[in-house]
């Protein structure tokens, strides 16, 4: 039957059109998310070949591989094993301890540790998706923070409204100093990399200043130092005072959802969006790119100082110094590339790196691997994030946008079925001036 259809027809015959799943498939593979997913797994791997590189036991055994190449992978399974197991019993689950409240106190830890991370990751990915590289997450935090504290010591007020007051305080003191970067931009196109650079040395000296006198030094004492925070103005653990979960860990979640809702749903984020992808042509569009390089700056300085005053209010009681930061303000970038600048993702990309941080502790204690190590797989994990084109090759995965191939099967010329037709025959520009037309 079939050899009754010209052999041209069936040459040219419409394919079967694939598969929904096909035709899907590959935007999956090469998505953002699956190359955050595997960029942590390629740096895990490169993790578990430092842990094997620098265990004693792995180093003894290579000393006689050759007589016994068991002894090496025995060790090599053990140092890697024994590593990861500890980094996961103390940063998500301690399968040892009996009891389910026991148990589940890592990952409550982890997450203590990750709310500060997330709420600054917050304010630097709302920056990256404005076109504006925000580096000043340390300076920011210092003033949020300091501005918090002091309310949280100096200013006594009823339960819960002191809460409340000592982080609008944070807020405010964290927009202005994010403010002032991007009224330095729109005014007089200052860069905003070095500007935040800038910042964040006058932020150490002015709190370190501060710190020397009775603005926010604690009387009587030479140290620089404040007072205690008044128990009014302490976030509350969530779970009780044996884990480190507290309120702060809710407003983040709170901060999560706003952040989502303006970039995502808002015209304000809209706006954002279109300038940092292209400001001239949000210009032509009529938005005001000065005016939301202000906007942008003020509300990540005041997202980034929330987690100055979680660390503040959060994590000690004591009263703080000018280093409370603790490197967050940095992290944070890691951070915000982690989750591709988008708010859920640097909401997971906190929790990962919390865990990270408690487990990593574990790992040094059980297991005598350095800590540096975890911090190694941070920095691979964003060397992997920076080069897409990397994860890729190494994954074999489709490249977003890349023609696929089409399937089409090549024209025939009826007059030699074995070759294709000269494009530049009668039939064929006949054809292509159809096709024009």
């Amino acid at each position: 039957m079939s050899d009754q259809i010209p052999l041209e027809q069936r040459a040219t015959a419409p394919e079967r059109p694939p598969s929904r799943f096909a035709a899907v498939l590959p935007s999956i593979l090469g998505g953002s998310a699956v190359l955050s997913v595997l960029a942590v797994v390629v740096a895990l791997v490169v993790g578990a070949v430092l842990i094997a590189l620098t265990d004693q036991k792995v180093q003894a055994a290579s000393g006689y591989f050759f007589n016994r190449p068991t002894d090496l992978l025995s060790a090599v399974g053990a140092a890697v094993s024994g590593g990861y197991l500890a980094l996961f019993q103390g940063g998500v689950y301690n399968y040892l301890d009996p009891t389910f409240a026991g148990g589940i106190a890592p990952l409550l830890n982890s997450i203590g540790f990750a709310t500060p991370l997330i709420a600054a990751g917050l304010g630097i990915a709302l920056g990256f998706r404005a076109g504006m590289f925000n580096i000043g997450g340390q300076g920011q935090m210092l003033i949020g923070g300091a501005f918090g504290g002091l309310v949280g010591f100096a200013l006594p007020l009823p339960p819960g409204i002191h809460i409340i007051v000592a982080v609008l305080a944070a807020l405010v003191g964290g927009a202005v100093w994010g403010g002032i970067v991007g009224v330095l931009k729109a005014r007089t196109g200052a860069n905003e990399v070095i500007v935040t650079i800038m910042l964040n040395y006058i932020a150490f000296y002015l709190i370190d200043y501060l710190l020397h006198t009775p603005v926010l030094q604690k009387a009587g004492s030479s140290d620089p130092k404040t007072p205690a925070e008044l128990p009014t103005a302490i976030f509350p653990p969530l779970f009780g005072p044996q884990y480190a979960l507290n309120l702060g860990f809710i407003l983040v979640i709170i901060a999560t959802i706003i952040t989502w809702w303006i970039l995502g749903r808002s015209s304000l984020g809209f706006k954002f969006r279109a300038v940092g992808l292209n400001p001239k042509a949000a210009t032509v569009a009529g938005i005001n790119v000065k005016r939301m390089y202000i906007y942008v700056m003020a509300i990540s300085g005041a997202l980034v100082g929330f987690a100055g005053v979680y660390q503040v209010l959060g994590q000690t009681t004591t009263g703080f110094t000018n280093a409370f930061d603790a490197g967050i303000g940095f992290n944070a970038i890691t951070v915000a590339l982690l989750g591709r600048s988008r708010p859920w993702g640097v909401f997971g990309a906190g929790i990962l790196f919390g865990i990270f941080q408690s487990g990593g502790y574990t790992m040094q204690a059980a297991q005598g691997i350095d800590i540096d190590i975890v911090t190694v797989i941070q920095s691979i994990v964003v060397l992997f994030i920076a080069a897409p084109p990397l994860v890729r090759a190494i994954f074999r995965l489709p490249t977003p946008g890349a023609p696929r191939a089409s399937g089409k099967t090549e024209r025939i010329s009826p007059a030699n079925p074995s070759t294709p037709s000269d494009p530049n025959s009668p039939s064929d520009l006949t054809s292509k001036e159809a096709i024009a037309k």
